[in-house]
C-alpha cells in the first residue's frame, strides 16, 4: 500500500481529476474500478472521486508496486521538470505568497511560449520555483503552475501566475470578471495635454494579428474603453498614464495610435520615421508600454517600477 498526502498546491480539485493526472497511463474506467473495488480510497474511507482535496488529505492505493509503477507512466513528466530545473531563471519577484507569484517582466521575453522551442516567463517561473525548492517533482506530476495574464513580447511589467490551483482559480475569476483595475504608462508621439476616456470598436484579423479601431460598430467588433491622463511631456512627447477598462487584444496601443498619438517604438501601430529616429539615437527597439500598477478588488495592489527610459525622453 502507498500513500499519497496532498499538498496546498494539489488541493482545491476533484479526487478523480487528481488520480487522472497522477495516473497518466491509466484509463479512467480503471481507476474508477479501483475506487468501487476500495483498491483506492480518501483518508481511509471509500470514495466516488466526486470529492474535493483539501491540503493534508491522504489517498491510500492498494496497487502491486509493478501495478503502480506502469500507471504512473512518469517518463514524459520527469524529462519536463529536468528540462525545466535547466532553464535560465532571472525571475524580478514583485510579490510571492503560498498561492501567488507576481514577477517583472522585461520587454522582448514571451509571457507563454507559442512554439516549443521557445523559452518565455512560464518556463522561467518555473525554473524559479524549482531552484528556490517550491516546486517539487513529486508536486509537478499533479499540478504545473502557470501564468495567470498574458502581456505581449515587447510589453513590460507585472505579471501574475498562480502558484497552486488555488491561486490559479483566484486570479483567473477576478480577471475574468474584471475585479482587477489594470494601469500603463507609455509614452506617446505629440502632445497630450488633457485627461480623456476614449471609446470605439475593436476588430482582429487573425491572419495579421492585428487590430482595427472603429467609431462604429461593425461585424464581429468588440467595444473597448481606454482611459489616458498626462503625465509629463515636452514639445514631441508625453509621458501617459492609461487605465485599461477593457482589456482587449492590442487595444492600448492601437487605440492610441487611432487618435494619432501612437506609442513610440510600437513596429505595428507605430510611426515608421520616428521608430527609426529612436532606435538610431537611443537603441530602442520595443514599444514604451509598461504595465505597472494593478489594484485587486480585495484592496491588494502591486506596483512595477516604470523603465527610466519613459522619463528621460520627456525630460
Amino acid at each position: 500500500m502507498k500513500e499519497i498526502k496532498i499538498s496546498q498546491g494539489q488541493e482545491h480539485q476533484r479526487l478523480d481529476k487528481f488520480l487522472k493526472k497522477y495516473f497518466k497511463a491509466a484509463g479512467t474506467s480503471f481507476l474508477y474500478k479501483m475506487l468501487r473495488k476500495k483498491n483506492i480510497t480518501l483518508n481511509h474511507k471509500k470514495a466516488t472521486g466526486a470529492e474535493m482535496l483539501n491540503s493534508g488529505d491522504v489517498i491510500q492505493v492498494f496497487f502491486s508496486d509493478e501495478t503502480y509503477d506502469k500507471m504512473r507512466g512518469l517518463t514524459e513528466s520527469n524529462g519536463e521538470y529536468e528540462y525545466l530545473s535547466k532553464v535560465p531563471y532571472e525571475v524580478k519577484v514583485i510579490y510571492e505568497d503560498e498561492d501567488i507569484l507576481v514577477m517583472d517582466k522585461p520587454a522582448g521575453i514571451l509571457s507563454q511560449k507559442a512554439v516549443d522551442e521557445d523559452v518565455s516567463m512560464n518556463e522561467m517561473m518555473l525554473s524559479y520555483l524549482i531552484h528556490t525548492g517550491k516546486l517539487s517533482q513529486e508536486a509537478f506530476e499533479t499540478f504545473h503552475p502557470s501564468v495567470a495574464n498574458r502581456l505581449d513580447r515587447n510589453t513590460s511589467g507585472l505579471l501574475l501566475a498562480g502558484k497552486s490551483l488555488k491561486g490559479q482559480q483566484m486570479l483567473s475569476e477576478a480577471l475574468r470578471e474584471r475585479r482587477a483595475e489594470k494601469y500603463y504608462q507609455c509614452v506617446v508621439k505629440g502632445v497630450v495635454e488633457d485627461a480623456m476616456v476614449i471609446e470605439g470598436y475593436l476588430t482582429k484579423d487573425y491572419k495579421t494579428n492585428q487590430v482595427r479601431i472603429s467609431n462604429h460598430m461593425t461585424e464581429d467588433a468588440k467595444r473597448i474603453a481606454t482611459a489616458y491622463q498626462p503625465v509629463a511631456w515636452n514639445d514631441k512627447y508625453t509621458l501617459l498614464s492609461v487605465h485599461l477598462i477593457t482589456g482587449r487584444t492590442h487595444q492600448i496601443r492601437a487605440h492610441l495610435a487611432s487618435i494619432h498619438h501612437p506609442i513610440l517604438g510600437d513596429p505595428k501601430y507605430g510611426d515608421a520615421k520616428e521608430n527609426r529616429f529612436l532606435r538610431e539615437t537611443y537603441g530602442i527597439r520595443h514599444q514604451l508600454l509598461h504595465a505597472y500598477h494593478l489594484k485587486f478588488e480585495n484592496g491588494q495592489e502591486f506596483v512595477s517600477p516604470v523603465p527610466k527610459i519613459f522619463q528621460q525622453l520627456v525630460k
